[in-house]
């Protein structure tokens, strides 16, 4: 079977992209806005944390299944990838600014180094170093 690694990172970003609307939907309902933020800073913030989940991930999942296409994944792919879900999820929860706001920054931080790093490693793979 090919690209196992990005076909199961792809499922956990589904079910956290669903999650980030979830908790988008229950502000909405809670304050009873259907369109746009109403002016509702906490949902401002969620919804900005879900774009950001989709603005990023994209990147993140294109480069994981080019790297294992190419057959250079490796054991250290999937470890990477679940490594990146688990700083969107600490990104989602750190943008309602509550307790857990490390998180934003936790999640920023590892989604920018797996990004850069993800692109280091394919140009590597282009260039036959990797």
């Amino acid at each position: 079977m090919l690209l196992t690694t990005t076909l199961s990172l792809a499922a956990a970003a589904a079910v956290i992209n669903f999650w980030l609307a979830l908790r988008c939907g229950q502000v909405r309902a809670k304050a009873g806005i259907s369109i746009g933020t109403g002016g509702n800073d906490l949902l401002e913030r969620r919804m900005r944390a879900q774009l950001n989940f989709v603005e990023n991930t994209p990147w993140v999942l294109l480069l994981i299944a080019g790297i294992e296409l190419a057959g250079k994944g490796g054991a250290w792919l999937a470890p990477v990838g679940a490594v990146f879900m688990l700083g969107r999820v600490a990104h989602g929860l750190g943008m309602d600014g509550t307790g857990l706001a490390a998180g934003r920054t936790a999640g920023t931080i590892i989604t920018m180094l797996t990004q850069l790093g993800l692109a280091i490693a394919a140009v590597l793979v282009v260039l036959g170093k990797l």
